[in-house]
Parts: structure tokens; C-alpha cells; sequence
């Protein structure tokens, strides 16, 4: 027999009652997102939503974009373009114009963040506003190992961006590019949050990026990445595309990270970096037994520790295990440099390691690397005129280990003639240099003997005899 029909006020509640299930059984997210589109106020503190268009309620990023854009400048760049082409294919005293984006971060200074690339080599800086308003600016400060730069104008009533704690950022949180793509002038895309933490991305400098699908085209590097409070959680940096437009993949540089560069440039004019004191190797399957580790092991495994270093006085070891630098996992010696390298001086952090396959945690603090010098001629005069110092992070970042040449002045003797800044010494007399320590000790036990020194300029091994 069938039932008789439900009455319209039962039908009606049944139907709430599915409405809120169904609610209760979505992603907390999507929930929210849509009790978001349900809400009638605006939440304080947020970007205001409209409160019709045609009857019918439409959000709108407008109101927040009304507020920011003033603080998103273009920048136009001139450099020789014979200098910036290594002097080719350049008439002679013609110019190479550079165009990017940067974002106002401090009014009353004018100070400006953009990106190193944009700025890298020129002779002329013009900051365009968008109320037409155009200054001459200066370059404070520049890293190209993160690829920011401060810049500074003298302009009154300027509009600047608040920086966010880009660590609160999470995969899914939706962002809006801002900049000047191609030249055509101002402009804003929105996408979300695509990923975090990506490195590995470029040959060389120190990588922590978000990845957007807000579309990002050349013009927009330097240009702000904001969430929809209007707040700065990143620095337009870079695209990923195998035809030079965008493709969804683009690459900015966190907001937290561009801080902290920023603070130093502003007190420096350039960043000073630290160190652990560390010299790591990658674990493959052929230096496992070598390294007198399990089978499959993986990861870090630490092969010196310099002395003096916050490593040795925190106790760690050669063959120990890197696991993990402030909680987060390290897989590559690589990674390690990268995470290493982002840390600023005097920044405490924690270093997860495995020895003799016991867990262990230490405490260090970032230090200055040494900037130690040798004069070469105070043990032994045939060296007179030759400075040396330890090797510079980049290239022992190449696996180059020894003592670089740090200056020569030629006139004062025959070894400094023939030696250039920038030469490494490996060896003395076939006993290798892997420190200034090890050279000092080398030329202080020569005595008159005949010095063989076996050197690395750039990719080619030379000796040289002294007598």
C-alpha cells in the first residue's frame, strides 16, 4: 500500500535535515567556504564583500585590491648592454632595459622590495606609481643567492604592504599575483597556494619557495603576492614553462624569508650568512659500507667537522647522521646547504642526528663563517706576497675543499706573480690541502726543501715549483 505524501512543512524540514548532513559530512574547508557564501557581514578585519550585484549576492576581491595596488610599483631597469652581454653583440654604449615589478613595504623610508634580477648591473633605476607619479631610485641592498633587493625612493605619500607570517601559509589558501606582466600596465591574478617549501629549482643560491597557479608572466617578477586580507606573504620570483608563458607554475619567495634578507640589507647592504662548520656527503648504496653504516641507509652523513665550528662545540662527529634541522627532515647534502644557508646569524637551531644508531638532538647556534687569513710569507719567505684564506661556501658547495688564494701583490715576490685571486691550493708537495690549517702546517715543516704547490684554477689542476 503506499504511503501517503508527506506534508509540504515535513518535506521542507527532511530536506534541511539532509542539507545539514550532507554539510556535516564535507571537508572542514569546503564547509567552511561554503557557510562563507552563506554569510550575509563581512567578517572584521577581512577584505568586504559586496552585498548584491543584479539581486543576486557576488563576492568580489575589489575592495582589497583598491588597497594594495597603490603599494605595487613597476620598475624599469638600464645597464650597459655591452657590460650585460659580456660585451658581445652589443653596439657600444647602447642600453639593455630590464622591466619588473616591486611592492612598497615602508612609506616613510621608500624603501622598495624587488627582485635582484630585476635590478642586476644597472646604472639607472626609474620606480613607476600607479598614480602615474615616476622617482629615481637607489639600490640599498642586493642577495642574489636568495634573488631580493631593497631599493629606495624619495616620494611623499606612498602606500605600503604589510608583511604576513608566510609560515602560517597552507596548500589550498587562496593568493593574488600583482604586478606588471609583458609591460601592459598593472595587474592582478588569483590562484591558491600550490605547494610549499620548493627548492631545487635553479642552479645555484638558496631556495625556499611558494608555488602559486596565479598566473605570473615576465613584468611581475618583484611584484606582490598577497592573501585576501590584502597582507604580503610573498615575492613573485620565477615561472616554471617549457615555452616562456605561464603555465600554471609559478614561484615565490616567502614573505618570512624576504624579511629577514631585507633587515640585513637595510643594516649591511648585503646578508651575512653563517654556518655549522659542516662538510657532508649524500648516502649512496657504495659508500655505505664505506662509511660503516647500515645497509640501505639514506640521507646526510657528516664527513668533517671544522674546527672551532657550532657543530664541533656541540659535540657532533664525523659519520654521525644528519636526520633533521629544526624539526625538518634533511634527505641531501644539498638540502642541508639550502636550509643552512636561509638561516640567519645568531639563530638557534636544532640538529636531529643518528649515531651508532642511536637518536640524538643538539643545540646550535648560526655563526659567522671564518674569515681567517694567511700572509704565506710569514712562514716562508718564498711565499712572500701571497694571502690565503679558507674556501668559500660556493665552492665547497662544488666539492672543492683546499686554500684560495685570497690576494697576491705581485712585486713582492715571484710566487705571488704567477699565482691569481681565486686559485685553490690542494697540495704541497703531494700531501694534500684540505684547510689553512693543513697549508699552514705544510709550509711551516718545509724548510729549504723545494715547494711543489698543486693549485685549481677553475676547472683545470696546475703545479708549480718553487725553488
Amino acid at each position: 500500500m503506499p504511503h501517503p505524501a508527506s506534508p509540504p512543512r515535513l518535506q521542507r524540514a527532511r530536506s534541511a535535515q539532509r542539507f545539514l548532513l550532507t554539510l556535516q559530512r564535507l571537508p572542514a574547508t569546503l564547509t567552511a567556504v561554503t557557510l562563507l557564501a552563506l554569510a550575509s557581514a563581512p567578517m572584521p578585519g577581512r577584505a568586504a564583500l559586496p552585498v548584491a550585484v543584479g539581486g543576486q549576492p557576488l563576492p568580489s576581491l575589489a575592495p582589497m585590491l583598491e588597497r594594495v595596488t597603490p603599494a605595487v610599483v613597476n620598475i624599469s631597469a638600464s645597464s650597459d648592454a655591452a657590460a650585460s652581454n659580456g660585451g658581445r653583440s652589443a653596439a657600444p654604449g647602447s642600453l639593455r632595459q630590464n622591466v619588473g615589478s616591486g611592492v612598497i613595504v615602508d612609506a616613510s623610508q621608500g624603501n622598495i622590495l624587488t627582485n635582484h634580477h630585476v635590478v642586476r648591473g644597472a646604472s639607472a633605476i626609474r620606480v613607476s606609481l600607479q598614480d602615474g607619479r615616476t622617482f629615481n631610485a637607489t639600490v640599498v641592498g642586493s642577495d642574489p643567492d636568495t634573488d631580493l633587493a631593497v631599493l629606495r625612493i624619495a616620494a611623499p605619500n606612498l602606500q605600503a604592504l604589510t608583511l604576513s607570517d608566510s609560515s602560517d601559509l597552507r596548500v589550498g589558501d587562496f593568493v593574488v599575483a600583482i604586478g606588471d606582466p609583458y609591460g601592459l600596465g598593472q595587474s592582478a591574478s588569483s590562484g591558491i597556494v600550490s605547494a610549499l617549501d620548493r627548492s631545487s629549482l635553479r642552479a645555484a643560491g638558496y631556495q625556499n619557495f611558494i608555488q602559486t597557479d596565479a598566473s605570473i608572466n615576465p613584468g611581475n617578477s618583484g611584484g606582490a603576492l598577497v592573501n585576501l586580507n590584502g597582507d604580503l606573504v610573498g615575492i613573485n620570483t620565477m615561472i616554471y614553462t617549457p615555452s616562456g608563458g605561464n603555465v600554471g607554475i609559478g614561484f615565490a619567495i616567502p614573505s618570512n624569508l624576504a624579511g629577514e634578507v631585507m633587515q640585513q640589507l637595510l643594516q649591511h647592504g648585503q646578508v651575512q650568512r653563517g654556518g655549522l662548520g659542516l662538510d657532508t656527503l649524500d648516502i649512496t648504496p657504495r659508500n655505505t659500507r664505506q662509511l660503516g653504516l647500515a645497509p640501505g641507509s639514506t640521507g646526510v652523513v657528516v664527513a668533517r667537522v671544522a674546527d672551532g665550528s657550532p657543530a664541533q662545540k656541540a659535540g657532533v662527529q664525523a659519520r654521525d647522521q644528519i636526520l633533521s634541522i629544526d624539526g625538518k627532515a634533511i634527505g641531501s647534502s644539498a638540502q642541508l646547504r639550502n636550509a643552512e644557508g636561509l638561516l640567519p646569524v645568531g639563530r638557534q637551531v636544532r640538529l636531529g642526528l643518528s649515531r651508532a644508531g642511536a637518536k640524538t638532538e643538539v643545540l646550535l647556534r648560526i655563526e659567522p663563517e671564518q674569515n681567517e687569513r694567511l700572509h704565506a710569507g710569514s712562514l716562508d719567505a718564498r711565499m712572500m706576497g701571497v694571502e690565503f684564506s679558507e674556501v668559500g661556501r660556493a665552492q665547497r658547495v662544488q666539492g672543492n675543499d683546499g686554500a684560495a688564494v685570497s690576494a697576491t701583490f705581485p712585486d713582492r715576490g715571484p710566487v705571488a706573480a704567477r699565482l691569481q685571486r681565486g686559485d685553490i691550493v690542494i697540495g704541497v708537495n703531494q700531501h694534500p690541502v684540505s684547510t689553512l690549517a693543513d697549508l699552514r702546517n705544510l709550509l711551516a715543516g718545509a724548510g729549504a726543501r723545494p715547494l711543489v704547490l698543486t693549485l685549481l684554477r677553475g676547472r683545470t689542476v696546475y703545479t708549480l715549483q718553487v725553488n
